[in-house]
């Protein structure tokens, strides 16, 4: 630590500064009423500014909207803000995740629906975990969909069974 870090500490923070952190809140006051009900519930609020989110939501007319959206601004200036930013990063990374899982999900299922035994080979000996007669089943469905030229049923099913299995596995 310098010598002039302790001098920063003692002297009042500029407007400059005063302004960006308000404005800082603000865009987390945002996200918050941009999120869903599960995840909203999720994260560390104090009844007045769950209230207030709540409240947004119900209301139709811009100006209201606007009005009601300063004073969720002005509620956060007592929130604890190092929580609610810590919420977001997790929703953030298990977002992350999922799409992680999706593009996996995917890859594989073009692999198996093109690559025939070998390609499940090649799966069964890198996730020995796998289900191996239900696998090979759905690759089965989803190949006679695919030549009889029927809607994606099991092509779903195929794919919601990997991105299930990674998301178990990995």
């Amino acid at each position: 630590m310098h010598e002039h870090d302790e001098f920063d500490e003692d002297r009042p923070k500029s407007k400059t500064r005063v302004k960006q952190e308000m404005h800082e809140l603000q865009d987390l006051g945002r996200q918050l009423t941009e999120m869903g009900k599960a995840q909203l519930a999720e994260v560390p609020l104090d009844d007045d500014l769950r209230e207030a989110i709540n409240t947004l939501h119900r209301i139709k007319s811009n100006e209201a909207r606007r009005r009601q959206m300063q004073y969720i601004g002005k509620l956060m200036r007592g929130a604890d803000s190092e929580a609610i930013e810590a919420a977001l990063a997790r929703f953030h990374e298990r977002d992350q995740q999922h799409s992680r899982f999706d593009h996996m999900a995917e890859d594989w299922r073009q692999r198996l629906l093109e690559g025939g035994k070998q390609a499940q080979s090649e799966f069964f000996d890198r996730y020995p975990g796998a289900d191996h007669q239900h696998l090979r089943q759905l690759v089965r469905d989803s190949l006679r969909e695919i030549e009889k030229q029927k809607p994606p049923t099991n092509r779903r099913k195929l794919f919601r069974y990997l991105r299930d299995f990674f998301m178990q596995e990995l």
